[in-house]
């Protein structure tokens, strides 16, 4: 099975504060997510000049896509980016994992999302979109959608209602299973309605967490498992330490998480579906997708940012084999 994703190409800028100083000086409020322009980037990247950062691809389908690409599947990423390094640097850690990189340009500078990481581990966003919300539904390739067999696409892409029921109908006219990580409770909550018609019209698989859940169905894990179990068939819902729900038809399962020493849970739930859909691809059982995703998921916790060096991927693969 080839997997194709698409989302918002970002690159993670990872910056680990001695204190808090910079925060109150550019007055962004600890642990919130603001948007930014070209200008405020360039100056909170002055102010932390002096201090180490650590650069990755980002965004949640490039993080899966990613995390596929290391387990050994054929996986491709559709985003945008600049004609910069930034976008050089995007493209390339997608293909050092072993994907391919659909990737469009633009004039626009590559968009980033540069995390002030504090001493107690909350995380502080400037994210400046760029180049990555400039993707128009008319650059969407037939000939990119018919090499694969799923579509995975990350639910910040609900925003751009015209380019996600593009890239919808496109993945049904080339008879691609369809998965979505529905990525954000106020994105949800923000295009309830339209979601719920293209997850009804089009979406095989949806990925949620407690939060996300809730906002799509109001109601709490169990039940909202059951709500969207009747819209796709196969409904999984992240429970966090808890682990996570998976059902199907009339079949639920209830996989336990793998309890480790979080650190950071950045892209535990975009590694949960590299895990998820990797089993899928070598066609294993629901519960045992479920448990590779909580393999993956509880490997990231442990570290900072999204991505993990090559001699845990062989571990994990190691791992898998045992399923």
């Amino acid at each position: 099975m080839k997997i194709l994703g698409l989302g918002n190409a970002l690159v993670d800028i990872l910056v680990q504060l001695d204190n808090d100083d910079v925060l109150t000086k550019i007055k962004f409020p600890k642990g919130s997510m603001q948007l930014v322009d070209d200008l405020k980037t360039n100056e909170i990247l002055e102010l932390l000049k002096d201090i180490k950062m650590t650069r990755a691809s980002g965004g949640s389908a490039a993080n899966t896509i990613h995390g596929l690409g290391m387990l050994g599947a054929e996986a491709g990423y559709i985003g945008k980016v600049g004609k910069d390094e930034v976008g050089d640097f995007f493209s390339a850690d997608i293909k050092r994992s072993g994907a391919i990189a659909h990737l469009l340009k633009s004039d626009t500078l590559s968009g980033t999302a540069l995390a002030m990481i504090s001493k107690d581990s909350e995380r502080t966003f400037a994210t400046n979109l760029g180049a990555a919300v400039e993707l128009l539904p008319e650059e969407l390739s037939e000939a990119v959608f018919s090499k694969y067999d799923l579509f995975h696409l990350e639910g910040y892409i609900v925003m751009n209602h015209e380019l996600l029921e593009k890239s919808l109908k496109l993945a049904k006219m080339h008879n691609l299973q369809v998965s979505i990580d529905l990525a954000s409770y106020n994105v949800v909550e923000d295009n309830l309605e339209f979601l719920h018609e293209m997850v009804e019209k089009y979406v095989d698989i949806v990925f949620a967490n407690e939060e996300e859940a809730k906002a799509f169905t109001g109601k709490e894990p169990e039940e909202a498992l059951n709500e969207i179990a009747k819209l796709c068939s196969i409904a999984v819902v992240k429970v966090g330490a808890k682990g996570s729900l998976v059902k199907s038809g009339n079949k639920t399962y209830k996989v336990e998480a793998i309890k480790t020493n979080s650190i950071d849970t950045t892209g535990a739930g975009d590694l949960y579906a590299s895990g998820f859909l990797f089993g899928l691809s070598k066609n294993l059982s629901l519960d045992k997708c479920a448990m590779i995703g909580s393999l993956t998921a509880s490997n990231i916790i442990q570290v900072i940012g999204a991505k993990l060096d090559d001699n845990k991927w062989i571990e994990i693969k190691k791992s898998i084999e045992t399923y």
